[in-house]
């Protein structure tokens, strides 16, 4: 299978690190390994870049870094190549939700990091927004505030839990943010494993053509994916990639 995989996908929180935020030894040789063997490496994380830069940097050079659920993309010396923009008409109808329902939230914009504890203090459309979440623990709720999102044609709606909701513009997601890395590296989505546990995973799990799911991934996650690795608690990282390059 060596020859087929040329680029391994890896998402970060539930996959690549362990619930401490640690990238295990294991993982970290796996990964070594696979580089050794000409294998790209990418990082494929809803987190915003100043969030996985240390990670990353850990782990060696790659080639790209897919970051905010593909909302950016870096080159292998952390400069923008790519970035989609949240219009701020679908800001303010989150910020409007946020309020009505008294809901945690948290977001990337291009100016930095905001959230229920570290408000932004200008105007939404001081603002350039690439993804915005809330994290609701009561079930209806939820269910209430993603009914009316998932009806909203321009909006990419997914989880990184079961608790949170994440929302970038409609076609932004991890599956689309590979798809110009294989374009930029001349390899195909086939020649790809993605590995992921969560709903902002799923993309990117149905298009390569080998999907892994973590052993702790959502139920949902699994049934799409080839196979089921171990979790992320036990290396499941590299327990994949061995399966490929052996």
């Amino acid at each position: 299978m060596t020859r087929e995989i040329k680029l391994i996908a890896l998402d970060m929180d539930g996959t690549l690190v362990n619930n401490e935020g640690e990238v295990s030894q294991a993982n970290a040789a796996a990964i070594k390994k696979a580089k050794e063997k000409g294998i790209h490496v990418v990082l494929s994380t809803g987190r915003s870049l100043s969030r996985c830069r240390d990670i990353a940097e850990s782990l060696g050079r790659s080639s790209y870094i897919v970051t905010i659920n593909g909302g950016e993309i870096y080159d292998h010396e952390f400069n923008l190549v790519d970035q989609n923009i949240l219009a701020h008409k679908h800001v303010e109808r989150l910020w409007e939700l946020k309020n009505e329902h008294d809901l945690y939230f948290w977001s990337s914009t291009v100016q930095g990091l905001y959230n229920t504890q570290n408000p932004f203090d200008k105007e939404i459309l001081d603002y350039e927004w690439l993804k915005f979440g809330y994290d609701i623990e009561d079930d209806e709720v939820r269910r209430v505030i993603l009914d009316e999102l998932n009806a909203n044609e321009d909006l990419e709606v997914t989880n990184s839990s079961p608790t949170n909701i994440e929302i970038n513009p409609v076609g932004v997601n991890k599956a689309a943010a590979l798809l110009k890395v294989c374009e930029w590296l001349d390899i195909e989505m086939k020649q790809v494993m993605a590995v992921g546990d969560s709903m902002n995973d799923m993309a990117m799990i149905r298009e390569a053509g080998l999907g892994v799911a973590m052993g702790n991934a959502q139920d949902a996650v699994k049934k799409e994916a080839a196979f089921v690795t171990t979790s992320n608690q036990e290396d499941g990282v590299a327990f994949a990639i061995e399966k490929i390059i052996g």
